[in-house]
């Protein structure tokens, strides 16, 4: 259930019954978050006890009433986190719930969520598919989710959102021709990835951000891709989540600026992907013996055999993704 406690309506009935529970401008006024304009909500104010114990009962109450499995939080770091480590203990309380966080910060997976949007993945695959950047701006996101962020976490990853395809454009407009192999490393990479309202049918616009902006549901290559990869994930443990999957490892490559490679594996399954973040075709070979063995191409169903003699031509934008028999 989506969950908004930064802010209400100004016609929300708080406003009239509770208005000491909000912040106020320098000139006392009922404001939005500051430094956004966001004109058409005003702040809580988490300095109340009230505030808090008013939202906490909410969240209560849609376990307890209506059995709801969790929730997603709107802008979650503008709330006080000791607030949201209390909540989530009252809330498991009840029953275990799943939390995500619509934020990205490592202290919200301290005792609050289990899941939070990974706005700097995006963000680093936009600036590759633009050409504006290499490989290298990988090894710095991986580097920090492995290093910085506890490993039995998931951070979302996603190609669109509500906000992205509202103010940055559609999937499209934002990742071109690198959107099918930016939209498998987000499934088979570590994180959870997030399939966005309509992407399955195309989302061929912006949609209107305020107003009824019906999908045009239709059988469309993006959904096909999705439910193909959704499979694969489901099926192989080496792609699953946190402690239920595997870390990723970097195989070097002869490309190492265009090329992006690296192996999933456990004791039961394995998975070697292979993306060309470049707008070039790329001739590669790898580099140790991690990668070694006999697999599927899982997009075309060939059975390979990958050793150190292994060269792979990719086309621009192309990736690979290998099964271990």
């Amino acid at each position: 259930m989506d969950w908004v406690p930064n802010h209400t309506a100004w016609d929300s009935v708080l406003v009239s019954e509770h208005p000491d529970w909000y912040t106020r401008s320098w000139k006392g006024d009922f404001h939005p978050t500051p430094w956004w304009d966001w004109t058409d909500i005003i702040d809580l104010d988490y300095s109340k006890v009230e505030v808090r114990e008013y939202m906490a009962e909410a969240l209560k109450f849609w376990v307890r009433e209506a059995d709801v499995d969790g929730f997603r939080c709107d802008v979650a770091g503008f709330v006080p986190i000791d607030f949201w480590n209390v909540v989530r203990k009252e809330l498991d309380a009840i029953k275990p719930v799943f939390m995500l966080a619509e934020w990205e910060a490592r202290d919200l997976h301290a005792e609050a969520f289990d899941m939070t949007y990974s706005w700097s993945w995006y963000d680093t695959l936009k600036v590759i598919a633009k050409g504006e950047g290499d490989v290298s701006l990988l090894y710095v996101y991986y580097s920090w989710n492995e290093k910085a962020f506890p490993f039995d976490i998931m951070r979302m990853l996603f190609v669109t959102n509500h906000d992205k395809n509202a103010w940055d454009g559609t999937m499209n407009e934002t990742f071109g021709d690198a959107l099918e192999a930016v939209i498998a490393l987000s499934v088979t990479s570590e994180g959870m990835p997030l399939l966005y309202n309509g992407q399955e049918a195309g989302e061929e616009k912006r949609l209107a951000f305020f107003e009824k902006d019906p999908i045009v549901w239709k059988e469309h290559p993006i959904g096909a891709l999705y439910k193909k990869l959704f499979t694969l994930k489901k099926k192989n443990t080496a792609l699953w989540n946190a402690k239920w999957g595997a870390r990723m490892i970097h195989v070097p490559s002869t490309a190492e600026g265009k090329v992006f490679s690296f192996v999933r594996q456990n004791e039961k399954d394995k998975v070697f992907a292979v993306f060309n973040f470049s707008a070039e075709p790329q001739v590669v070979r790898f580099q140790e013996h991690l990668f070694h063995g006999k697999y599927t191409d899982y997009m075309s169903g060939t059975q390979v055999d990958l050793a150190d003699a292994t060269q792979l031509e990719l086309k621009a934008w192309d990736y690979r993704i290998f099964e271990r028999q």
